[in-house]
């Protein structure tokens, strides 16, 4: 199935053209060998430019892919334009399926006979069509209120679930043979990207991502998250309000209605940081087909996200030591992020700090202070890789998420306001998160949180004290009997072995006995005496 799966894969690729993407200098004897054998896979779409081939190809090979295009659509410093726009479609634009497959998912998954039971209108054209799903737009029959119906793609599971079983067989040969497998970690990747994209299937599961983060950012003017409507919502169908906002990508639509946009941008990175270390649950898909922008109030503009499939979660440590790192980088403290990296074990202990430091501020100190528009990120994400290549750095699974969503917004920040500063946007917020963490005003929340416990468990102090004193005083005389215990056991396992020494001597002076004595009863009594050693040794109740 696997080996079929690659067979497939190879196939679409070279029949879309894509190995003349790669230029043959590039490619290892073998590779052009093997690619010349394969002669009759030949590129079907000569007519069409590299970029619609390479749109094409991912939307025939399924969600895995789609995704992957859709990443790379946000990276516009690193791809040509003509590639950049067309997999900028990957976000919204792929193929929709048969609308009446759509509304039979609807229909049975709700319970319902016809879908005028549930909504008073039905549009049966898509209004977008995703990987993994597509959106219809309908009306509540209930209460007349405007929403959209999500459903998942028929079959899809097979081809997700096929191409990560394809994914992990990758992953184990990369781990056990390539030099740097076992530091990259790609089983565990894999791993984590599986657990994310199998939850995508479950709609129940997005429908409460969606009350979480909506709850998260009530009150919030920085983001807006539509209500989840979830007395309609089955693991195959998702109903939700519809939002009418400008999609965060149409920067001429959010230019031409006067957005204030350094602000949008500086909104984007307050959102992130607030996802990440107030509520440590953030949106995890944030490409430019899950963010768009409300109409209202251009001068102080708000997102709006919706797709709540897949979402990340951090725990307590490794919160803290990023938020850490943040700062120490922030501050030009590169010292203090050598010795992060060594405490939080994602460099090895034995690391020399002095080197580790400096190859860290050769890749910052460039890049430090600058808008987003002067760094060139292709150049410092191959220096960071070096750099994580020498000193041995170890990739952490449970940090891939949320490296995937940093890449979304800097390349978000990148489209809508390239002067951004990125790191004195985000310093003020990181300062005032540590200082909430650490200092007498997380005491006091910490204190009040707990207050109901402790206070359930104010009654019963005193006794609780009486009796840890009563036992600190008994502790000298307990300890005297746990030492006496031991040293009698001790004597009694020396008695046995004695005993047993005994018996054996017994045992062969009875079977030697005969060999110099013609009388019987000398060796029966040998025989007999040590018998009854070891039955005694055996036998002796143990000390307790």
């Amino acid at each position: 199935m696997r080996l079929l799966r690659l067979y497939k894969i190879n196939k679409v690729l070279l029949q879309h053209g894509l190995d003349e993407l790669i230029p043959d200098r590039w490619l290892p004897w073998y590779a052009r060998l093997g690619r010349s054998a394969q002669f009759w896979l030949r590129n079907k779409h000569p007519d069409k430019s590299q970029g619609e081939r390479l749109r094409l190809a991912l939307q025939h090979l399924g969600p895995v892919f789609i995704k992957f295009g859709q990443m790379l659509s946000t990276r516009r410093d690193l791809l040509p334009p003509g590639i950049a726009n067309e997999l900028a479609k990957l976000q919204d634009k792929v193929p929709p399926f048969d609308s009446e497959l759509a509304q039979q998912t609807i229909r049975r998954s709700l319970g319902v006979q016809t879908l005028d039971e549930v909504f008073s209108a039905f549009e049966s054209a898509p209004l977008a069509s995703a990987s993994i799903a597509q959106v219809h737009a309908a009306t509540l029959k209930a209460d007349g209120r405007n929403v959209v119906v999500k459903v998942i793609r028929p079959d899809i599971a097979d081809t997700i679930h096929a191409d990560v079983e394809l994914m992990q067989t990758l992953a184990l040969a990369v781990q056990r043979w390539l030099p740097d497998g076992k530091r990259l970690r790609p089983v565990e990747v894999v791993e984590e990207y599986r657990k994310t994209i199998v939850d995508e299937l479950d709609l129940l599961r997005e429908a409460a991502n969606g009350i979480q983060l909506r709850r998260n950012f009530e009150d919030s003017d920085a983001l807006y998250v539509p209500e989840i409507y979830s007395d309609y919502c089955t693991r195959q169908v998702l109903v939700m309000e519809r939002i009418y906002g400008i999609p965060v990508s149409d920067v001429d639509a959010l230019l031409a209605q006067n957005t204030n946009m350094k602000k949008l941008a500086e909104r984007g990175v307050e959102v992130f940081f607030t996802q990440v270390f107030r509520d440590s649950f953030f949106h995890a898909d944030m490409h430019p087909g899950n963010i768009f922008v409300s109409r209202e109030n251009p001068q102080s503009p708000q997102y709006i996200g919706i797709d709540f499939g897949i979402v990340g979660t951090l725990n307590r440590d490794d919160k803290r030591y990023l938020a850490e790192n943040f700062i120490a980088f922030f501050n030009r403290d590169y010292r203090k992020v050598a010795e992060l990296h060594v405490d939080s074990g994602w460099v090895p202990s034995n690391t020399n700090i002095d080197e580790f430091e400096v190859a860290i501020r050769t890749v910052c100190e460039p890049i430090f202070q600058k808008p987003l528009a002067e760094i060139s990120f292709g150049h410092v994400l191959l220096q960071l890789f070096n750099t994580a290549r020498r000193f041995n750095m170890v990739v952490q699974p449970q940090l891939v998420l949320l490296q995937k969503t940093l890449l979304y917004i800097e390349g978000l920040g990148r489209q809508l306001y390239p002067q951004l500063d990125l790191w004195q946007t985000a310093k003020p917020f990181l300062e005032n998160w540590m200082k909430d963490q650490v200092g007498i005003k997380a005491m006091a929340k910490k204190i009040h949180a707990n207050l109901p416990y402790w206070s359930e468990k104010l009654p019963d102090m005193p006794d609780l004290i009486y009796d840890s004193l009563k036992q600190i005083k008994q502790l000298p005389e307990l300890q005297r009997q746990h030492f006496a215990q031991q040293q009698a056991q001790h004597r009694q396992a020396q008695q046995q072995m004695l005993a047993g020494i005994i018996g054996a001597t017994f045992v062969i002076v009875a079977a030697l006995l005969p060999l110099h004595l013609s009388s019987w009863w000398y060796p029966a009594l040998a025989c007999g005496t040590g018998i009854g050693c070891w039955w005694w040794a055996l036998t002796r109740k143990a000390v307790v």
